[in-house]
């Protein structure tokens, strides 16, 4: 059975078309893929959400090193778990989207990578992002010293106010002379 336009209801598409990066096919495939991830009884309730552990299942999210926290982001639980609604779904695939400004994308890559949500990237911030990139094996990590001398130049390149953190126009600066960011 194919998702249709009325089993969103015209005008909620039409509402999520606006709000969103997403086209109406995207729109609808979303609404797909998100109901695959719901149990039979889920499907009648409103407003349902997705554990984070069934959203990390998806094939595009599996293997990207920022999936977790890419859940908390997106998420509007009051739990702060990770689960996400349809709503919240969508958001992040629009994100993700190819349409989406530039502006959007580095304030959500931003977020991503702002592990304490305090608001900057800070050294804590910073040492976990490379370790991510990285891997966190014993083969991958980098070592002490050269953690910190790569934080040091990830600062002396973005940390125009040089108080020790980059805070989000900072970020979005450099991003902006990086045009492979966008992709």
């Amino acid at each position: 059975m194919g998702t249709t336009a009325s089993q969103l209801g015209k005008d909620l598409l039409s509402e999520y078309q606006e709000l969103t990066f997403l086209t109406k096919q995207e729109i609808l495939l979303a609404h797909k893929r998100f109901t695959e991830l719901l149990s039979k009884e889920e499907k009648d309730l409103p407003n349902t959400r997705v554990s984070m552990e069934r959203i990390l299942s998806l094939p595009e999210l599996k293997s990207n090193p920022f999936r977790e926290r890419i859940c908390h982001v997106f998420s509007t639980s009051a739990h702060q778990d990770g689960s996400l609604t349809f709503e919240d779904f969508l958001d992040l695939l629009s994100a993700f989207s190819d349409s989406a400004t530039l502006e959007i994308k580095s304030h959500y890559a931003f977020r991503i990578f702002d592990f304490d949500d305090d608001g900057t990237l800070d050294c804590g911030d910073l040492e976990k992002l490379v370790n991510c990139l990285t891997g966190e094996t014993d083969d991958t990590r980098l070592g002490p010293e050269e953690m910190r001398q790569l934080i040091n130049n990830i600062l002396e390149e973005s940390d125009i106010d040089k108080d020790g953190t980059v805070n989000l126009s900072e970020f979005q600066h450099v991003i902006s002379r990086s045009p492979d960011f966008v992709r």
